[in-house]
């Protein structure tokens, strides 16, 4: 008779496993169809924020606005929460009305509209949010969705398209800056 204890039944893992198999086939999907919209909504974002940085700075430099951002500093998680929300609740919808107005035939409202929204968001949510994150993180759930959020935005700034979009975006940059130098230079400036 052996004093050694039975070998312990070896470890299965169960065939929905998750760690093994990876997302499931509607995940996947929604994730391919998702990508899309997802991709040209941040580009969107991204192209008016490099716009209007030099407005941000600015914006940040203004008297109103260092006293706002002490008087947010003061402000409890939730009521920082629902600073950051409201404007944004409020101009988020102008993108799908900026769109139906260009596509109803009115194509200079509809973007004035979309960049309008999006300056104003940028401008006043961005600041609000870059001030009351700290707070905003001691929230337990929305840290929770804050790290997903980032991880997916991190998953999708690493594809392949985002990668080819960046990359064509900076050369473009640089044939901008070329020609403007060689137009300055023709003009005698």
């Amino acid at each position: 008779m052996s004093s050694h204890p039975p070998d312990p039944a070896p470890s299965v893992r169960p065939a929905h496993d998750r760690s093994v198999q990876g997302p499931s086939w509607p995940v996947r999907i929604l994730r391919m169809a998702a990508t899309p919209f997802a991709l040209a909504y941040f580009l969107l974002d991204a192209l008016v924020y490099w716009g209007v940085r030099p407005v941000l700075r600015w914006v940040a430099r203004l008297p109103l606005f260092r006293r706002v951002a002490r008087w947010v500093g003061r402000l409890g998680p939730y009521p920082s929460l629902v600073l950051v929300l409201v404007p944004l609740a409020l101009l988020e919808p102008a993108k799908p009305i900026g769109a139906w107005l260009f596509a109803t035939g009115r194509p200079w409202l509809g973007v004035a509209v979309v960049v309008g929204a999006e300056l104003v968001k940028i401008t006043t949510v961005e600041r609000l949010f870059h001030v009351a994150k700290p707070k905003l993180l001691t929230i337990g759930w929305f840290a929770w969705g804050y790290e997903r959020v980032t991880g997916w935005i991190a998953w999708l700034k690493a594809t392949a398209a985002v990668r080819l979009a960046r990359d064509l975006f900076r050369r473009l940059r640089r044939a901008a800056r070329r020609l403007t130098l060689a137009v300055r230079r023709a003009a005698g400036h």
